[in-house]
């Protein structure tokens, strides 16, 4: 059954000068989980240097990205109505809330009727052309922009959509510890781990992204850019981890168990976002 987020419990703080919303207030809560900071295990220095390295990197990728960009953009253009790139709100390290740039790989004003909603399998919404991008992961190229403010990195845990925080927090109590990092335009769970769907794959998804945040280091960068490379070109996970080294799933979540404990119940039902 699809979940749906009515009772929110964190908001949107205004800034003094503009009373715009820019960072989203967490929910205080005296579980443990939630108060002991996850911090990398090792390489802290790499935290101070990592945005100088995501910049660098982002602006080179970007001259091969730019051309693909736009031959993506014109066959949005020509196969579906709307405009073809849009943005969304998103969080951030800290809360700090960001418009994500992506291209259009749905209907246009597809939310208007039914909400935020999370994409399902075998979503209408989506057109032709955006079953594609999705599985190739080429909508994601524009946030090499996001990249390059600063707002996003390279790698690290997918941003999440404001309105589904405060019952994901309440569910997962960790689930906040997720934003001591900033946000990635691929990581671990990325490569991983199917869309959501329920809050046990919410909380599957956490796992990977604290494991990530605890062996953060540009060993494990480099690796998951050379892994998405692959991933993009129909690779399956498994093999790129054997070649690559990386961590499965299952090693994974024994390894932060600590960490995230099985999903709380919700008192409300949730609403799936795309």
């Amino acid at each position: 059954m699809a979940m749906q987020f009515n009772t929110p419990v964190a908001e949107p703080l205004p800034t003094a000068a503009t009373e715009t919303p820019s960072i989203l207030r967490l929910r205080r809560d005296r579980n443990p989980m939630s108060r002991v900071p996850v911090q990398p295990l090792q390489h802290q220095w790499y935290l101070r240097c990592k945005i100088v390295a995501d910049f660098v990197l982002a602006a080179l990728l970007t001259i091969p990205a730019l051309p693909i960009v736009l031959l993506v953009a014109l066959a949005v253009k020509l196969t579906s109505r709307g405009p073809v790139f849009y943005t969304q709100t998103r969080v951030g390290k800290g809360g700090r809330l960001f418009s994500i740039l992506k291209i259009r790989t749905m209907i246009h004003n597809c939310e208007s009727l039914t909400g935020p909603r999370w994409s399902m399998p075998g979503d209408p919404r989506i057109t032709p052309v955006g079953w594609f991008l999705r599985a190739s992961h080429l909508d994601e190229l524009p946030q090499l922009l996001n990249v390059l403010r600063g707002e996003m990195s390279l790698v690290g845990p997918r941003p999440e959509r404001p309105q589904f925080i405060p019952d994901l927090e309440k569910a997962l109590p960790s689930y906040r510890q997720r934003l001591n990092v900033r946000p990635g335009v691929t990581g671990l769970a990325q490569v991983q781990l199917p869309p959501d769907t329920d809050i046990d794959s919410v909380r599957r998804k956490l796992a990977h992204d604290l494991y990530y945040v605890r062996h953060l280091s540009p060993w494990m960068d480099v690796r998951l850019i050379a892994c998405t490379a692959f991933y993009a070109m129909g690779v399956p996970y498994w093999l790129i981890a054997r070649c690559l080294g990386l961590p499965v799933s299952s090693e994974i979540e024994r390894s932060v168990r600590d960490l995230v404990s099985e999903a709380a119940p919700l008192a409300s039902r949730t609403r799936q976002s795309a």
